[in-house]
């Protein structure tokens, strides 16, 4: 049976991704974006509030989502779908959309008056630190597409040697407590493969555990038979990180592992008991979410860089950019949709 409160809860950090990335432009994280205003506490601690969990719940949802793929799937198979889904999107995406981005990012910050294909050849000639906010090489967006890639083909010798019917009967016998200590594993990981916070070895783990733990119903059975208190775990963490935050700027590692961990096992928890529903929404996002996330950032970026030179009141900024953003994407989705080719390079 198809677990609605997965596709829910994937579709609202998509729908998520508008905001987040519309702040950004005004982060004071020691860094700029492709397209950056002015330091601004408020939205950069509202960043924080949710940064801990928004794209770490996505590979738990992978992990979750590649049990029940292996599962009508041979290996073989699972590697080609995994190649029409995320590697060609990936390619393409690196050829067509983030290049445009990094685009805007010289014009704005340098005054750039060239044409596309004249960025382009610099887009693939230039790496400096990855963020492509200098208008250099950068995965962009496609990070996540990217490293879930790697990790899915990557996990396939893993689960051979691990099997799920062996673990299984062992991992359900795990208290709660046990669940909740998964972010020290989770915490160590990120050490391994980390590219600027981008932590290959952490997504990992988390893949790992959305297959191996959070796939058994009667561990999401005891999260759900304890949601309260893990909503005071995830209130309570949040709150202690937007405060220490927005007052001294502290932003540690463990913090963020703890409390990330507690407010993804609180959102499966609250999507088990409360959104495992289909309604006509979720099924429209369940198509249109994968392009949706990978359209949207360079769409976001290229609407910012007018926003900001031709709006001056801030919130007027923020409004235009987002629902901008979103509005535009979706009409690119359903542009996109009704062109064969160019709806396979995003993986639909």
């Amino acid at each position: 049976m198809r677990k609605h409160y997965i596709d829910n809860l994937r579709n609202f950090v998509i729908l998520l991704l508008f905001p987040v990335h519309t702040f950004m432009i005004w982060n004071d994280f020691g860094t700029t974006f492709y397209i950056w205003q002015t330091e601004n506490k408020l939205l950069s601690t509202l960043i924080v509030s949710v940064n801990t969990w928004f794209m770490p719940i996505l590979f738990i949802i992978a992990g979750i989502s590649a049990r029940y793929s292996l599962e009508k799937r041979s290996n073989k198979e699972f590697v080609i779908q995994r190649i029409y889904k995320l590697w060609i999107p990936f390619v393409c995406g690196m050829i067509f959309l983030v290049p445009f981005q990094t685009l805007f990012a010289r014009k704005f910050f340098y005054q750039y008056e060239g044409s596309l294909f004249e960025h382009w050849a610099y887009f693939f000639s230039h790496c400096t630190d990855f963020s492509g906010y200098d208008g250099a090489f950068s995965p962009g967006q496609l990070w996540f597409i990217l490293f879930l890639f790697i990790i899915s083909i990557g996990s396939l010798l893993f689960f051979r040697k691990v099997p799920y019917s062996k673990v299984i009967k062992k991992v359900e016998k795990c208290p709660l407590w046990g669940i909740l200590l998964l972010f020290i594993p989770i915490g160590l990981m990120y050490y391994l493969g980390n590219f600027g916070g981008f932590s290959l070895g952490k997504d990992w783990a988390l893949f790992l555990i959305g297959y191996y733990v959070l796939n058994s119903d009667m561990i999401m059975d005891k999260l759900e038979n304890n949601i309260k208190g893990l909503a005071i775990l995830w209130f309570a963490g949040t709150a202690i990180l937007v405060c220490l935050y927005y007052r001294f700027s502290y932003y540690g590692d463990w913090g963020v592992h703890c409390i990330g961990w507690c407010s993804i096992l609180f959102l499966l928890a609250f999507g088990k008991k409360f959104l495992n529903k289909e309604t006509k929404f979720t099924h429209y996002l369940n198509c249109a979410s994968y392009p949706i996330y990978i359209l949207h950032q360079s769409i976001l970026v290229a609407l910012a860089y007018y926003i900001v030179q031709s709006v001056d009141n801030l919130p007027v900024q923020v409004l235009s950019i987002g629902i901008g953003s979103f509005l535009l994407t979706v009409l690119a989705y359903h542009i996109i949709r009704r062109i064969p080719i160019v709806k396979k390079m995003i993986g639909m």
